[in-house]
Parts: C-alpha cells; structure tokens; sequence
C-alpha cells in the first residue's frame, strides 16, 4: 500500500490494546516508518515500549497537522480521550474512529464540526491479518482520505465501504461480533465430539480445523456457501441428518442467528444514543 503520505505527514495512534498493536504491526511490516508514528496510551504494552528504540513517539506531544489519527480507544474512555484531540480538528487530519457505538456526528461534536472523519468496524481476526473492517466517511472526507483509511485498515485484513452510517449496527452485528459467535461454534463442537466418546483435546483440534478450513474453502472458492454445503451432503447422509436439525425452521441456525444478530444491532443502536 502507498503509504507516502503518512510516512510524511505522520500518524497519531490513540490507544495501542490489542486491535490498535494488530495494525501497527500490520503496518510497520507493509512500510510505515516507526518515527512517523505516535502513540498515546496511558499502559503501553513492552512490545510498544520497544519500538521506541525504533523511533516511535510514546506518549510524547501531538505532531502538528498529521496525515491521520486512529482513534482506537474503548467507548467508556471515549469522553477522557477526545479532548486531547481537539487541537487537530477543523483543518486536514484525518480522524479514523474503531470504536463500537460513536458516531460521527459525536465526533464531530467533539473535535470540531469541519473535521474529517471516517467511522469504521473492524473485527478481531484482524490480530492475525484475516479481519474485515467497513467503513463510511462524512462529507469532509474526500477520495484520496478514504483511499488512505482503506490501505491502513488493509494491512490486516479486508475492507468494504458502506452507502451510510445506518448500515454500521448491521455490521457490528455480523462482523464485529460475529468471530464471538464462530468461536462458540467451535467450543460446542468440540463439546458434542467429547459427548460421542472423543477425548477433549482431540474433539477440540478437529472443531478449530473444521472451522478454519470451511472458512478458508468459502473465501477461496468459486462457488458460494449455499453451492459449498450441497457439495458436502450426500443424500440420506450423515451430514443431511445434521443439516435436518440445524436448519429447521424454528429452532434450527436461521432463526437461532437471526435472534442473534438482532439483539447485538439492537445493543448496538442503544449504545450510540448512551
């Protein structure tokens, strides 16, 4: 990725837990200079500290007019963390928030209405370079800003834009949430293998590499997954008598998710207006 502008101009990075440590080794690997990046996190992990010896700034003063600013801190640190940011409103940062929950128009209340901003959702795999984040930016944020948003958020993973900020509850629900739902997938799974007579750790490699493999055989293939789930079900099969229970109707994966899936958009809305 063209991180020329960035590597110039620098970047801030508001709170570097695990998501925030995911991207910027993401994008140490993919180029960008350690001495164009500061950081400001109040508990710095070792592996942070170390990279101070590389260049990087640590909880030093904010660089002046900086190409972006990741904003990766909880929501209920949110109110402490933004007032620090306000001498770079109004003007040519780019603010880029991974908080679930803030809008953009808290934002811009906070760090002044002309700012640009970009709200984006990424998710956990992204610690392993296998995330998704969707992104929407505000009427400030020109081509060129979200074509810099997408190649930082990029390095770890995939990107998709969405058409408006409605749409980012929908996605805290499926992808932002969703890798809790696959890893408990994998954990009763695993729990039904040992109730058939398999010792548990055995019963758990197999749940973890049916998962990773089904996942990594749905990206990589032609055919989508409705195509992928005939090709594994013989007629009268083991698998069909499997499917016969996990896709009925009314207590089987369909409605089981779609009561899922709304609750945590429903929770999601309710935490944007907190």
């Amino acid at each position: 990725m063209t991180l020329s502008r960035v590597n110039e101009n620098g970047l801030v990075l508001l709170g570097c837990g695990k998501m925030g440590s995911a991207m910027l080794q993401g994008w140490l690997t993919q180029g960008l200079n350690a001495n164009s990046v500061t950081v400001i996190d109040p508990h710095p992990s070792q592996w942070v500290q170390g990279l101070v010896q590389q260049g990087l700034h640590l909880n030093e003063p904010l660089p002046d007019n900086p190409a972006i600013c990741i904003i990766a801190v909880k929501p209920q640190k949110m109110g402490d963390a933004l007032p620090a940011l306000r001498a770079l409103g109004n003007g040519s940062t780019v603010f880029l928030s991974i908080a679930a929950g803030t809008s953009i128009g808290a934002f811009a209340d906070a760090l002044g209405d002309q700012s640009p901003i970009i709200r984006a959702m990424p998710n956990t795999p992204a610690a392993v370079g296998q995330g998704i984040t969707a992104l929407i930016g505000n009427p400030h944020i020109n081509d060129a800003d979200m074509q810099m948003g997408e190649a930082l958020l990029g390095a770890v993973g995939q990107t998709v834009r969405l058409a408006s900020e409605d749409q980012m509850d929908a996605v805290t629900a499926v992808s932002g949430s969703g890798p809790a739902y696959v890893f408990h997938l994998i954990e009763t799974l695993a729990a039904a293998g040992v109730a058939q007579g398999l010792p548990k750790d055995m019963a758990l490699q197999l749940a973890k590499a049916t998962v990773a493999g089904a996942g990594a055989l749905a990206q990589a293939a032609d055919e989508d997954p409705t195509q992928l789930r005939i090709n594994v079900t013989s007629p009268n099969g083991t698998t069909a008598a499997a499917l016969e229970v996990l896709m009925n109707e009314t207590d089987g994966f369909p409605a089981l998710l779609d009561r899922a899936v709304t609750a945590a958009a429903d929770r999601s809305r309710e935490l944007g207006k907190e």
